[in-house]
């Protein structure tokens, strides 16, 4: 039933993702208001207390961030798949709201840098998480007809969560506070 399950929930989670992060690519295009409001949400909320703590601090921010909407992500499957689909488009209109306001500002190959190098891993992650709780939304919906056992299911999710995700979260966070601002940097001095 598990590997029945996680091919359509990983099309419904590309397709909805894609949906969300085309809208808010649209509409961080359309009104310039809702770029500035984005990038000082995420200035405020994400990067605000980072601190002086460094690099690490900052990979540690990051990593928690990103793991704790990986963890809604699969656990929003309990809500029969609606925190999970929630949670997806919320990401993908972030995101694309990122790509919208850097791209516009800085040029598609700044915004290449500053997103692909990390983006690679982090959102895989994000997509893999996303299916794994429509599966575990799948799995409930078996148990509640009398067709499945949900716990087991949610075990051997579980573990596919701790064996691809966690890793690719870990990978994407030192990525990005160690890798990206150095690809950036590169750009940068390539394009004056």
């Amino acid at each position: 039933m598990f590997k029945r399950t996680l091919g359509p929930s990983l099309a419904t989670v590309i397709v909805v993702f894609v949906i969300a992060l085309s809208l808010g690519f649209v509409a961080v295009s359309a009104n310039e208001e809702a770029g500035t409001a984005l990038m000082d949400f995420l200035r405020n909320e994400i990067f605000a207390d980072v601190g002086d703590g460094g690099s690490f601090a900052l990979f540690a921010k990051i990593f928690l961030n990103n793991l704790e909407a990986c963890v809604l992500l699969f656990l929003g499957g309990a809500s029969l798949g609606l925190m999970t689909l929630l949670i997806i488009s919320l990401n993908g209109m972030v995101i694309g709201g990122v790509i919208g306001i850097v791209g516009t500002e800085r040029g598609l190959l700044f915004m290449a840098a500053a997103i692909l190098p990390h983006g690679i891993f982090e959102i895989p992650a994000f997509i893999i998480s996303g299916a794994l709780g429509l599966s575990l939304a799948h799995a409930l919906w078996d148990e509640f007809k009398g067709m499945g056992d949900a716990a087991t299911a949610g075990g051997h999710l579980g573990r596919t969560f701790l064996r691809f995700v966690v890793p690719l979260v870990i990978v994407a966070a030192a990525i990005e506070v160690f890798i990206t601002p150095q690809v950036i940097s590169l750009i940068a001095v390539g394009s004056t």
